[in-house]
């Protein structure tokens, strides 16, 4: 019977860090016969925690960090990414992508989209978008949101079209499919692995962008919670300007927790819920741990099982059509 409670994410850290230290050197050494690892440095806990994990296995000059900012970037984020990695000792290189973004219509074709639903909506205005709400409290259809801020402060939130959505996440993933192009690039001349940063929550949610920071030669923290990736973290050293920072998507100009984005829930909250549904723990059982009631976390466990199924095209690998095995 498996026993839920509210520290099952406790981890021996010394432990783990050693475990993972140990598979990382193993997979990038020998499996992918690579010389080091490249690590995109986002300003977030789990970028900062893979960057530290590969200095503990592969030791800092094996190691290269990219930061990798654009127009929608947050200052803290670069300046947070540079002080970690001079923390750690690794070499590290500032790319601004924004000029690629430009180049490719990615602002251009975003900022159409949301003018085509806010009419007083003008490029420079700070802007996000947003989800429905707490999954604990109701089990409406999500549907997504716009909020604009207007130059006198003004917050104005319009609900976004299918077409206006779509067009908005599509010309965004440029950002992750650009940054993880610089990668490859450094990747290859260094022959270097490139290395993906999602942690559980996000891997299993597929809170990510296939071929952008969905690509990858290695994973090292997606068996782990984000609660989990935090206190590893804490444990390899890590500065604290990022332990101390909540996560967020640094997608949009105005600022926004992946909370408010997609997983409508605080990560420390959904840790749990989704390591009481992994384990088979009752919806009942689960929300008298956790001050909830059972309809309450079913609708959680509700959202996760619809995310899994709505996300499994960015798992899948390329379709063959026919069988090229040896024969």
């Amino acid at each position: 019977m498996t026993i839920f409670h509210k520290d099952v994410l406790a981890l021996d850290l010394e432990a783990k860090a050693a475990e993972l230290s140990d598979k990382l050197q193993t997979a990038v050494l020998q499996t992918l016969k690579r010389r080091g690892l490249v690590v995109a440095i986002s300003g977030g806990i789990d970028s900062a925690c893979v960057a530290a994990l590969g200095v503990r296995a592969l030791g800092p000059k094996r190691v290269f960090g990219l930061l990798l900012p654009e127009r929608d970037s947050s200052g803290e984020s670069t300046t947070y990414g540079r002080k970690l990695c001079e923390r750690l000792g690794i070499e590290f290189q500032l790319v601004d992508v924004a000029p690629l973004l430009e180049a490719t219509g990615c602002y251009r074709v975003r900022d159409a989209a949301v003018a085509s639903v806010d009419k007083g909506f003008k490029p420079g205005m700070p802007w996000k978008i947003v989800s429905t709400g707490n999954r604990l409290d109701s089990d409406v259809v999500n549907v997504f949101s716009v909020v604009v801020k207007r130059p006198d402060g003004e917050e104005v939130k319009t609900r976004l079209t299918p077409r206006a959505y779509l067009e908005i996440v599509a010309a965004t993933n440029f950002k992750q499919r650009s940054r993880k192009m610089m990668e490859y690039f450094h990747a290859d001349r260094l022959i270097y692995a490139a290395s993906g940063t999602p942690n559980r929550l996000e891997y299993d949610q597929g809170f990510f962008v296939k071929l952008g920071d969905g690509a990858a030669d290695v994973k090292p923290i997606a068996a782990l919670y984000k609660t989990q990736v935090y206190a590893l973290a804490r444990h390899l050293g890590v500065i604290e300007e990022i332990l101390g920072r909540e996560p967020t998507t640094d997608t949009f100009s105005l600022a926004q927790s992946q909370e408010d984005f997609y997983f409508s829930l605080h990560y420390r909250t959904l840790d749990l819920v989704l390591w009481a549904k992994n384990h088979g723990v009752s919806a009942e059982e689960c929300g008298k741990v956790l001050g909830f009631s059972g309809t309450q976390v079913q609708r959680v466990y509700d959202d996760i099982d619809q995310k899994r199924r709505t996300t499994a095209y960015l798992h899948a690998k390329p379709i063959l059509l026919e069988d090229v095995s040896e024969v």
